[in-house]
């Protein structure tokens, strides 16, 4: 059974190549994906489904070709927290955007419970204007 690290990885990959469904398949049935306040999807969502179309449908409201790059991931027990950035390009412009991110995810048996975002929304909002 691959740890919880490699379960999380394993999510970025997936993400990455545009596989929700595999990314959908690591989630509990009741997780609970939070968005930071002040970022374009913040919020609270319960469920797969909700997490899907609240915030990965939503993600080309505010940008093109966002990807998540993360480049380290610290383990401890049940949570994995994930660093890197985000880059998207500008909706309107095209220009390239980045920002650092930090994703705290809880597992529970093999399962994603809990997902919780950290991003400088102040620096999202600027580069999406």
């Amino acid at each position: 059974m691959p740890t919880n690290k490699e379960i999380v990885q394993g999510l970025y990959k997936s993400f990455a190549k545009g596989d929700v469904a595999a990314v959908v398949a690591a989630f509990d049935k009741d997780i609970h994906w939070t968005e930071a306040d002040g970022f374009p999807l913040a919020g609270t969502y319960v469920g797969p489904q909700a997490v899907v179309e609240r915030v990965f449908m939503r993600l080309g409201e505010f940008s093109d070709n966002f990807s998540v790059v993360p480049t380290r991931f610290v383990a401890d027990g049940d949570t994995v927290v994930a660093d890197g950035t985000y880059t998207w390009n500008h909706k309107v412009s095209g220009k390239p955007a980045e920002v650092r991110m930090a994703h705290v995810w809880t597992l529970t048996g093999g399962k994603v419970t809990r997902f919780l975002q950290h991003v400088d929304t102040a620096k999202v909002r600027e580069l999406i204007e």
